[in-house]
């Protein structure tokens, strides 16, 4: 039995999440390109279901240029450069604002249309080709599915298959009833859409539909870069590296099951068990850093910055939270609070040594750090 999801409030989710996306991304760029999509958001399905639009707009164009009833695109010659053509024009992505933010919130819809009811997902999108495309249609398509991908993967190339959407459909309906039990739960797919905005389960969908399931982890896939003969759309895959996590910036906070600590908890501790010592070698040297940065074109920078925990770009957010503060955006959040109550560059950077460098592994010679340090360098007019 599919869950009833309130459509009004996926509506309203989906306007505001993509608002708060767009708001932040168009702040400094006009254009939005293929290979920057993949990593917009924390969650890779809604990334890759935006691709996935473009994918279909982009067939859609191809077929339209050759339904012209003067020219004969069966021509090997016209065939292939046409096919060259499309190549180059899937590798151009290049979208404004106005035309990008609807292609974001149909995405978000269908992410959570995916995560929620996979079965009535995949029977809608057997359900938009004819009989003898299916086959091929998922294998186009299931490059840019992310979650449940085990329902559809048997279907492809199936042997004594027939090719009718009904025999697919039945052949999903079987793979959703002996693999239901082992599915990743909607919540855990769609907890990461919550660093941007507060997704509320209950408002979601009914407490009564909600079925409790385990959460099993998907594991990263490799990316590939687009050969350049190939189509955008042909080589897309998701990054090696896990998603940026995105601090939210709107609503009440994420439901976060991998929380290393939070200021409730960092202030239970005794200050002698909180953290590891760093060592020397490892240590931020306060005075050297503020030497080099003041004689660098960062000095006219000295206290500009009145509140860090106000003041950090979005973008940096979700920069600090993965490679600095092991994915926790409380810890993060702790950390300006904390800098915020310094006197001085030196009390600051210290806490850093005392709290964070030698706790989390931080790498003092980073780009990351070295950027994160150049951030409080601007807090603070005076060394201490």
């Amino acid at each position: 039995m599919s869950a009833k999801i309130n459509s009004n409030y996926v509506e309203s989710y989906a306007k505001e999440f993509s608002g708060l996306v767009c708001a932040d991304y168009f702040k400094t760029k006009k254009y939005m390109t293929g290979q920057e999509i993949i990593t917009l958001t924390p969650s890779i399905q809604v990334n890759f279901f935006i691709i996935k639009i473009l994918f279909e707009t982009w067939q859609l164009e191809i077929e339209k240029l050759k339904s012209s009833p003067y020219f004969d695109y069966r021509d090997k010659a016209v065939h292939e450069s046409l096919r060259e053509f499309a190549n180059l024009l899937s590798r151009t992505i290049k979208i404004e604002r106005q035309h990008f933010e609807p292609l974001l919130i149909q995405a978000v819809k269908e992410s959570i249309s995916l995560a929620v009811n996979p079965l009535d997902f995949f029977k809608n999108e057997i359900a938009k080709v004819k009989d003898q495309d299916v086959n091929q249609f998922l294998k186009d398509n299931k490059k840019y599915i992310k979650w449940h991908t085990a329902l559809i993967s048997s279907l492809i190339d199936r042997a004594g298959l027939q090719h009718t959407r009904e025999a697919y459909t039945r052949a999903l309906e079987n793979n959703f009833a002996s693999q239901k039990a082992g599915l990743d739960s909607y919540k855990s797919l769609l907890n990461s859409m919550g660093q941007i905005k507060f997704l509320d389960f209950d408002l979601l969908i009914p407490v009564q539909d909600e079925q409790i399931e385990e959460i099993p982890k998907p594991a990263p896939q490799p990316i590939q870069e687009p050969l350049a003969t190939e189509s955008f759309f042909d080589q897309i895959e998701e990054p090696s590296k896990p998603l940026p996590i995105r601090m939210p910036v709107s609503g009440q906070e994420p439901e976060l099951e991998d929380t290393v600590m939070v200021e409730e908890d960092l202030k239970d501790l005794p200050s002698e068990r909180r953290f590891k010592t760093v060592n020397l070698e490892n240590r931020i040297d306060p005075i050297e850093i503020w030497n080099r940065l003041e004689n660098e074109q960062y000095s006219v920078m000295k206290g500009t910055i009145k509140d860090l925990a106000e003041s950090v770009g979005l973008n940096q957010r979700f920069m600090f939270t993965k490679e600095l503060f092991d994915g926790n955006p409380d810890l993060l959040k702790h950390a300006l609070r904390s800098i915020d109550e310094c006197k001085s560059f030196v009390e600051a950077i210290e806490l850093l040594n005392e709290r964070y460098v030698g706790e989390l592994g931080w790498n003092k010679n980073s780009e990351i750090v070295e950027e994160f340090v150049q951030l409080i360098f601007r807090k603070f007019d005076n060394r201490g």
